[in-house]
């Protein structure tokens, strides 16, 4: 829903935390174009390159503010996940997760709820096919794959328990938002 934007956003901001250079981080890798493997709020150095046509070192990143990275997550995955046309609450899970693993991804399991052809973009047939699931089945149905998900990567075993709280915690923002 429209109108949720600003609280998804505020959500996933709380998640994404702030500057981090961790190698063990897949999105944290140096691209050999001056992206040097670091990641702020969310946003990976590779990202930031492309949204702004141009390197992004180590001390560009470390300056990023949360009014920098807005118009990124809203136009690049809020968007993308056509979060606007989807129903309160699950707006949330579905942004958060397309922030975290990618908007293809999030999408797939938006279609494997609702029965559409898992194609990873959100479209109309998606909308339509989603009008007939309740929004507290989508949410539960959402966070349950998306555990499953996390707990198939091998790199569950080092980021599992934040991976796991940050999924739960949607999940209950995303029912709380729900029943507005």
């Amino acid at each position: 829903m429209k109108e949720n934007w600003k609280t998804a956003f505020e959500m996933m901001i709380h998640h994404e935390g702030g500057f981090t250079a961790d190698k063990r981080d897949s999105g944290n890798s140096d691209d050999g174009h001056g992206n040097q493997g670091s990641t702020n709020l969310g946003v990976t150095a590779k990202v930031w390159a492309e949204w702004t046509g141009k390197p992004a070192p180590i001390d560009v990143m470390k300056e990023l503010t949360i009014e920098d990275v807005e118009p990124l997550y809203k136009k690049n995955y809020w968007d993308r996940c056509k979060c606007d046309d989807l129903v309160g609450g699950f707006d949330l899970s579905v942004f958060d997760m397309a922030v975290n693993a990618g908007t293809g991804r999030s999408a797939k399991f938006v279609q494997k709820i609702c029965g559409a052809t898992q194609d990873g973009a959100i479209g109309g047939k998606t909308l339509a096919l989603l009008k007939g699931i309740g929004a507290e089945y989508a949410i539960n149905e959402f966070a349950r794959i998306r555990s499953e998900y996390y707990a198939s990567l091998s790199a569950y075993k080092h980021y599992g328990r934040g991976w796991d709280r940050r999924t739960e915690e949607t999940r209950k923002k995303s029912l709380s938002m729900a029943q507005k």
